[in-house]
């Protein structure tokens, strides 16, 4: 399945998106706004989006690191994971977070405003920086009284910042980290975890643990991959949109 380009109007221009449909469209579909990881829009986050077009969600990946001079869209990985980290890590600071959020919540109008798409059902997805950027995007666009439909974060590396925003993400959301994060320790993975599921009062929050995995986990790099919980946690996902975000009435 193959992207085409979609302009994501902002405050600050046109930000380029790729956009992901669904086969045999024969009426508006949900959609899915999803924020990468801090290599940008890899050839691992392009397939991801392709996985979630083919449940049947159109789906809007906002190149985020356009805004950067010189533009990237993505960075591929190499034999040695820490000079591959530390690039990535670079590139995201150079992105005002502001700016990123902007951008996610500007992506969020640009897929509701799309004719194939269901404005009333659109959601966030977003892995490790782009799970955070998501959590955030959506705690903003709640105080705008135009939520996601859902949220759906992969071990978002922000969220230990975030906590006093949790309570803002009202709509059904999805988490997942792993047990040997070795970025967000388990300490903060629990305060994450009362945070978002307002100590476990919070019925429509999914809270999932994977058991060895280390940040990432999703990643296909050798150094990051846990196949378990990678195949476990996706299965989770489909499930939780499934339920959320696809299903009817």
């Amino acid at each position: 399945m193959s992207a085409t380009m979609l302009p994501i109007p902002t405050d600050a221009g046109d930000l380029p998106g790729m956009l992901w449909l669904p086969e045999n469209l024969e009426e508006p579909v949900p959609g899915l706004v999803v924020l990468q990881e801090i290599f940008g829009l890899s050839a691992y986050m392009q397939q991801r989006c392709a996985d979630l077009a083919a449940l049947g969600c159109a789906v809007l990946a906002p190149q985020l690191f356009a805004r950067l001079d010189p533009p990237v869209v993505g960075i591929e990985d190499g034999e040695e994971l820490g000079p591959w980290l530390q690039e990535g890590m670079d590139l995201t600071q150079r992105l005002p977070w502001d700016r990123a959020e902007a951008d996610a919540i500007a992506a969020l109008g640009a897929l509701r405003a799309h004719g194939a798409v269901d404005e009333e059902r659109v959601g966030l997805v977003g892995f490790c920086y782009g799970g955070g950027l998501a959590t955030a995007a959506a705690a903003s666009a709640a105080e705008e009284e135009r939520p996601p439909s859902v949220l759906v974060s992969y071990y978002g590396s922000a969220l230990p910042t975030l906590l006093d925003r949790a309570a803002l993400v009202e709509v059904p959301s999805l988490h997942h980290f792993g047990t040997e994060d070795a970025f967000i320790p388990m300490d903060q993975v629990e305060q994450i975890r009362d945070a978002v599921t307002a100590s476990g009062t919070r019925e429509q929050v999914r809270f999932m643990l994977h058991e060895g995995a280390g940040h990432a986990f999703d990643n296909p790099h050798p150094g990051l991959h846990h196949a378990a919980a990678a195949e476990a946690a996706w299965q989770q996902t489909v499930g939780f949109l499934a339920e959320t975000l696809l299903a009817r009435g």
